[in-house]
């Protein structure tokens, strides 16, 4: 959509009413049995499964992806009828794109994390580069970070513009846009960039780079999650929602799920409208559900994810 300032300027937040009905999910009752298995094995299959550390080694990153493309133990898969199950895709830096796109052979996708990640401050015409890098490599998802000065200014034209070079230089690749939303102030100010940043061309936008104090949050969820409704009425695409740390058990994924559902419904409940950013989260699902299949709880450090 072309830049409009009407719309960014019409935006609206009622954050206590926001913090109200954010508390209300994880307060009901849980899911259970059959039905909880059946989420935990949804979630996996929405997760970009990552590894964004300093120390990331070639032979890191071939485990990882082994690990993304079988997920959970082979036997508790077949007891629970899903033998092919995959996690969404692998997230990754620059430098190990080729390795991971020669270990998932096309079966899921690459992300490559970009733009000067995670400050996003690196000179403009080398984010773009790095983003054209990347894809030239073989990512097909790019996840790049927005300049929060432009949020925290209010230079919504210019978050528009950098955005919406971002996105050309994506090509074909589909962009994730992180919106560092701990670094943004005020849920106004989440509201204003997730609807700037989806005008500008972005195929999802996401919480957090998981390196800020504070990351994906229930009431951040809401109020992305509203922006995205809120864009699909009024430009008829639907943008995908990715909240990234912080998420790290099982139990916290089916209450973002079970948000997700409320507020955008089923058509969000899948890969390419909705992923988890997260490394541990994986490891507690696969915990659960072993419990469900053999009703013995093991031990977190059976489950590793590299």
């Amino acid at each position: 959509m072309p830049f409009d300032p009407a719309v960014v300027e019409a935006v609206r937040v009622n954050t206590p009413a926001t913090l109200r009905r954010a508390a209300t999910i994880p307060a009901r009752r849980s899911v259970k049995k059959d039905h909880q298995a059946a989420w935990l094995a949804r979630a996996v299959s929405m997760i970009d499964l990552t590894t964004l550390s300093g120390d990331d080694t070639p032979g890191r990153v071939r485990r990882l992806c082994a690990k993304a493309l079988s997920p959970v133990r082979a036997d508790l898969l077949e007891a629970i009828g899903l033998p092919d199950l995959t996690t969404g895709a692998v997230c990754v830096y620059h430098d190990m794109v080729p390795v991971a796109v020669e270990a998932v052979a096309g079966r899921i996708p690459v992300a490559a994390v970009s733009t000067g990640f995670p400050a996003g401050l690196s000179p403009f015409h080398l984010r773009l580069r790095e983003i054209e890098e990347s894809v030239a490599a073989g990512a097909t998802e790019i996840d790049i970070v927005i300049s929060r000065r432009h949020v925290l200014t209010g230079d919504w034209a210019a978050l528009y513009d950098e955005t919406a070079q971002m996105r050309a230089a994506c090509r074909d690749a589909h962009m994730k846009a992180i919106l560092a939303t701990g670094e943004l102030g005020t849920l106004k100010n989440v509201m204003k960039a997730s609807m700037v940043t989806m005008m500008a061309g972005s195929d999802f936008i996401k919480t957090s780079t998981g390196k800020e104090a504070v990351n994906a949050t229930l009431p951040v969820s809401l109020t992305m999650m509203r922006a995205i409704r809120a864009y699909d009425s009024a430009a008829g695409f639907k943008v995908g929602y990715k909240p990234a740390g912080g998420v790290s058990k099982a139990k916290d994924a089916i209450t973002y799920l079970a948000l997700l559902k409320e507020e955008l419904g089923d058509r969000w409940l899948r890969p390419d409208l909705f992923r988890f950013g997260a490394s541990s989260l994986l490891g507690d699902i696969e915990r659960q559900l072993e419990h469900h299949v053999t009703g013995r709880y093991s031990a977190s450090h059976r489950h590793a994810i590299g």
